[in-house]
């Protein structure tokens, strides 16, 4: 078990466990920046996951199921926003509301669909595509591990960097982040906290939704009840520990992935699976632990203690 750790396809695994929690951290990252704690990011992966499958099975289409998807997550970032902004619920009361409501409407808008309990045996949905890349596929060891991935893990690593610039190199990304810092401040100059917030909270739907299309068409190719498995709370984790940052998040998400890829090889012990599954959750657990010492070792030392 142990020579797999050398081998590329464990690596090529970590990337796949990856992606779902880095498109989630980067939708944490992204309301953060604005000042509001999206915690409902277990639940948008749950519907997204759905609705991927529902969407592709009835087009036909990778795109179109992708893009509807997509709009899917927006809406449900535009409804909390509403809620959270407009009719002033408290932020974690509103994403507890979502997530309950994906674990059992999701059960629910399966079995009207597709008479389906609990798994989509009887829908055929559409993939994300595997892309081969030319010449880095030729390189030994990692050609393995960069080429032959889900088209959605590249598109993952791609937004890290447009993200990046988007929150740090453009007006709109400025905005966000002076909402963020300071909402009286930035009121005082002309800029909107509300608009701004509601744009993140979008934003941050939409981001999260293409993790949640993932896992249902391409880490596995079906739709399962509570498949997120707390992907959505790790990549809060994660999203906590990057310091909201895009770099940050993702070098912390590929922490938790190869915890998640290394509990998946170990189902091929003889080690309790129970034991197995804690794995990426306990991983989760030290992560914050040890966020949480170093931060307050800083303030320390800052306010001289």
């Amino acid at each position: 078990m142990w020579n797999s750790l050398l081998t590329p396809e464990f690596y090529n695994s970590i990337l796949r466990a990856t992606t779902p929690i880095l498109f989630a951290t980067l939708a944490s990252g992204v309301a953060a920046k604005s000042g509001i704690c999206n915690m409902a990011l277990e639940g948008i992966l749950l519907f997204s996951a759905l609705f991927g499958v529902i969407f592709s099975s009835v087009t036909h289409s990778f795109l179109l199921g992708i893009l509807l998807t997509m709009v899917v997550g927006g809406c449900i970032g535009l409804f909390m926003a509403f809620f959270i902004l407009n009719m002033k619920t408290d932020e974690i009361l509103a994403a507890i509301a979502i997530n309950l409501i994906a674990t059992g409407g999701t059960v629910l808008l399966l079995l009207a669909f597709s008479g389906d309990r609990g798994s989509s045996t009887s829908i055929t949905n559409v993939s994300a595509p595997v892309l081969v890349i030319p010449f880095i596929q030729d390189i030994p060891f990692i050609g393995k591990i960069l080429s032959g991935q889900n088209v959605l893990t590249y598109l993952a690593l791609i937004m890290v960097v447009v993200m990046h610039l988007f929150i740090y190199k453009t007006p709109l990304g400025l905005k966000i982040r002076a909402v963020g810092e300071n909402k009286n401040a930035a009121e005082s100059v002309g800029i909107s906290s509300r608009k701004i917030q509601y744009i993140s909270l979008v934003l941050s739907g939409v981001l999260c939704s293409l993790g949640g299309y993932f896992l249902s068409g391409g880490y596995m190719n079906m739709f399962t009840k509570d498949m997120s498995a707390g992907k959505g709370f790790i990549a809060l984790a994660a999203s906590s520990m990057g310091g909201d940052t895009p770099i940050g998040g993702f070098l912390v998400s590929m922490l938790f992935g190869a915890a998640q890829a290394f509990a998946n090889m170990m189902q091929l012990t003889t080690i309790p699976v129970e034991l197995i599954q804690m794995i990426p959750y306990l991983t989760t657990l030290i992560g914050l632990a040890i966020f949480s010492y170093i931060v307050m070792k800083r303030k320390a030392k800052l306010s001289g203690k």
